[in-house]
């Protein structure tokens, strides 16, 4: 089985129903796999063939999930890129992949035409929103071509995917993604199809990210409706939600943050809701907390995984977010919520060891690290970056730290190079963070390490005030001493008016140590 059967199996079970909704246009599961078949044939015509790269720049787009099926159906490789990348990183990423075709909005095709140069294997652009004079256009390459089945012999274990990790520790690394890794998952975690169930899912993260891509596929197989949106903004989302009467929705805390306070949240019909998956970064214990209370209907889930190892590989389910039963019960329950990433899905191993690799028994920190058919080989043409990262016996050390408790819980300590050491003691940024967000002045925050002469680190808090607030450092320093291990707790306090993040809101606290890490 390979992903293209997804599309397959699901229009032919509701071949009428809209797989894609967007910007006021809607697309059914048939007409979506005529125009999918035209692109394959135009792309073949083009010399495309099994096996070759084909990139994707643009916003999320109905084109999107077309561009990819079209690829799938020619065994070809497809490469969704960053459209927030600076020309030296597209340049990276394309030059590492060997683009042999490249599919661009237009908005982005004066920084396409000055790579083009050194970009050698990239034979043709194609221009999906507008025409444009010397270029392809979309539209048109689907409406030269026939839109009869196209299909050639595809491998469980070929290659669908190439994808760029978010380079925040450096520049992108290529991941590529077989069909099996993204089966794997769906087959075990989604209903598929079904004529008399019709699920309307609202997209919002990233196409360019595997999260975004786990979502597409997950609701073709399932025969939902994407309502997909080009990027997030918290009005339209409450809009849509509204209008569309969605029924799932994936977010980042940050999203989730910005709609429940919303000043308007209460003025919206949010009622059709019954799924909200979130992931991609640390959630404040305050937000969920609050988000339960306001969306009462609404099961939440708490999603972890890397580009890596296919998105999902441990979740906090529905039945963790709801805080009952005895106080033990309880207390266990909100530990978990605050700091837990939940347990691993079925097909996937997880471990933490030592810094020699040594296996660790609950409760004790060390580096996580993940194996299963989901997990990736290695990274694209990087035998090098792959060496570090993938043991002999194809453990994938993820670089995140963290413990897991005698239920199989993972609680995560931070990432490998956030951890902080003073005198001899590891702190948890994640730990000190959530802390710091349950003060009633602070609007977010993160930990980081400077360097002290005696103890080695010191953590420091770079927190953002909640508008009209005021603080001093003292009083944050105070409000910790009561609730941290006298080593946790920050030494000193630098205020901001925002925390640098990545596009799926993560913090990126290696810009912080730069800019605030001196003694």
């Amino acid at each position: 089985m390979n992903t293209t059967d997804f599309l397959s199996i699901a229009t032919a079970i509701c071949p009428e129903r809209n797989v894609v909704v967007f910007e006021g246009r809607r697309w059914t599961y048939a007409r979506t796999n005529e125009r999918i078949n035209s692109l394959a044939h135009a792309l073949a015509k083009a010399g495309v063939r099994k096996g070759d790269r084909i990139g994707m720049l643009q916003v999320n787009c109905n084109q999107y999930v077309e561009s990819y099926f079209a690829a799938a159906k020619l065994g070809a490789i497809f490469v969704p890129l960053n459209f927030r990348a600076k020309a030296d990183e597209l340049g990276c990423m394309l030059g590492n992949a060997e683009a042999k075709i490249l599919l661009v909005g237009s908005r982005y095709l004066d920084m396409i035409d000055t790579l083009l140069p050194q970009l050698p294997t990239i034979k043709e652009c194609i221009v999906i929103d507008y025409e444009v004079d010397g270029k392809l256009y979309y539209e048109n390459l689907l409406a030269s071509e026939s839109s009869d089945e196209y299909s050639i012999d595809i491998g469980d274990d070929d290659v669908t995917i190439l994808m760029y990790t978010a380079g925040t520790t450096g520049r992108p690394k290529g991941v590529p993604l077989t069909h099996n890794g993204f089966i794997s998952y769906v087959l075990d975690n989604v209903e598929p199809a079904s004529p008399e169930i019709e699920e309307r899912n609202l997209l919002t993260v990233p196409l360019y990210h595997v999260a975004g891509i786990q979502a597409m596929l997950a609701a073709v197989y399932g025969g939902r409706t994407m309502v997909m949106m080009r990027q997030f903004e918290v009005k339209e989302w409450l809009e849509t939600v509204q209008k569309e009467q969605a029924t799932r929705a994936m977010l980042v805390p940050t999203m989730l943050k910005g709609i429940i306070d919303d000043p308007d949240f209460t003025n919206y019909d949010l009622g059709s809701l019954r799924v909200i998956t979130y992931g991609a970064a640390p959630m404040p214990f305050e937000v969920i907390k609050k988000a339960i209370e306001v969306m009462p209907s609404v099961r939440f889930i708490n999603a972890f995984g890397q580009t890596e190892t296919a998105s999902t590989i441990a979740a906090l389910g529905p039945e963790d977010h709801v805080i009952e039963g005895t106080e033990e019960e309880r207390e266990k329950k909100l530990k978990r919520l605050t700091s837990s990433i939940g347990r691993p899905l079925s097909d996937v191993e997880v471990k933490t060891v030592d810094e020699d690799g040594k296996k660790l028994p609950p409760g004790q920190i060390g580096e996580i690290l993940v194996r299963g058919p989901r997990v990736m080989t290695g990274y694209w043409g990087d035998e090098q970056k792959t060496a570090q990262v993938i043991t002999p016996n194809g453990w994938l050390r993820t670089g995140d730290m963290g413990w897991v408790d005698e239920e199989g819980y993972i609680y995560l300590a931070g990432r490998g190079d956030d951890m902080i050491i003073r005198g001899g003691e590891n702190i948890s940024p994640e730990e000190v963070e959530d802390v710091l967000h349950a003060h009633s002045k602070v609007e977010e925050a993160a930990i980081i390490g400077v360097p002290d002469p005696e103890w080695g680190q010191q953590p420091r808090a770079i927190v953002v005030l909640k508008k009209g607030e005021q603080a001093a450092p003292e009083e944050i320093i105070e409000f910790c001493r009561t609730r941290l291990a006298g080593f946790n707790r920050p030494r000193s306090v630098i205020f901001v008016d925002s925390l640098p993040r990545n596009q799926m809101g993560k913090v990126l606290k290696k810009e912080l140590r730069e800019k605030h890490g001196k003694p």
